[in-house]
């Protein structure tokens, strides 16, 4: 059975300044903020939340179908999501407009600075694609994509009877208290990082324990924690798997979700999908770019 993964596909420039960022920046001059970072490294790689997902979806067995759209210049991502044997029938291409760029910026102690430009993120709503009713989409993920998208493919969700999950990430901004809370009674998981999860909170008016108890689950990501899995109420804690190194984290959070949903897909309990997306951002974080990583266990 497929999943279906609603978000962005985009190009990384991905840079590595070799100091902290807290060491160049002055707090009492913030107010006249005026920085530049020596980067040595510099590369670009496939990113995007869709893709990054359909990825670690795809070396784990699944059978990930993105729905994206990319920009007059996305051709060789498409080429390369067919070469991976990802299913490319839901990206649609806007001819007037450029792919979703990133540019991240990394310190030593894994801060990131990243600069997001949307392009034909913002178009997905125009997507020609709509999500089916009979095409073996057995469960799906709403993750960061242009905010008409998100609240369109959140109903289609719905009307197809596809229980998915609401990731909403770097796009939780532009959702207001009552838009989110469509969102939680649309949804049958919620995915946030610790941070997400607060601002989710605060925005919600509804403690993460309410929320967990409108659906069959919600995780935080605690990063290097490991991550909290509330069920109906209830804690659990998920203990992290330590990386055989830290060399990028960027894409671990997407890397984590392909494993949440590989594991959705085969039924398992929530706390088994978390633990293998604890292992799979593991595997992530110790490569650079976040579709480099290949698997070292077999993951039934």
């Amino acid at each position: 059975m497929a999943a279906l993964i609603c978000g962005s596909l985009a190009f990384d420039t991905i840079m590595t300044f070799e100091g902290r960022f807290a060491e160049q920046i002055l707090p009492e001059q913030l107010h006249i903020l005026n920085v530049s970072f020596l980067v040595p490294t510099l590369r670009r790689d496939f990113g995007g939340c869709a893709g990054n997902i359909a990825y670690g979806l795809k070396l784990l067995g699944g059978d990930p179908r993105p729905m994206a759209m990319l920009g007059a210049d996305g051709g060789e991502y498409l080429a390369r999501l067919q070469q991976l044997g990802i299913d490319t029938r839901f990206i649609g291409q806007a001819g007037d407009t450029y792919t979703a760029q990133a540019m991240i910026m990394t310190d030593r102690d894994n801060n990131q600075i990243t600069a997001f430009h949307p392009g034909a993120m913002m178009q997905a709503h125009r997507n020609r694609n709509r999500i089916p009713q009979d095409a073996g989409v057995q469960v799906g993920i709403i993750a960061p994509d242009g905010r008409e998208a998100m609240l369109q493919h959140a109903a289609e969700f719905v009307a197809a009877g596809i229980p998915f999950v609401f990731d909403p990430g770097q796009g939780l901004p532009m959702f207001n208290g009552d838009e989110l809370r469509r969102f939680i009674e649309q949804a049958s998981w919620i995915a946030v990082n610790d941070y997400e999860g607060k601002m989710l909170c605060d925005r919600t008016g509804w403690t993460l324990a309410e929320m967990s108890r409108q659906v069959r689950g919600l995780v935080v990501t605690l990063g290097a924690e490991g991550c909290e899995v509330w069920e109906q109420g209830a804690r659990t804690e998920v203990a992290p798997v330590k990386p055989a190194q830290v060399v990028d984290p960027t894409g671990c959070g997407d890397a984590w979700r392909g494993g949440l949903l590989h594991g959705l897909e085969k039924g398992w309990p929530l706390v088994r999908c978390a633990q293998l997306g604890n292992r799979l951002g593991a595997l992530k974080i110790a490569q650079r770019g976040p579709q480099n990583y290949t698997l070292d266990f077999t993951p039934d």
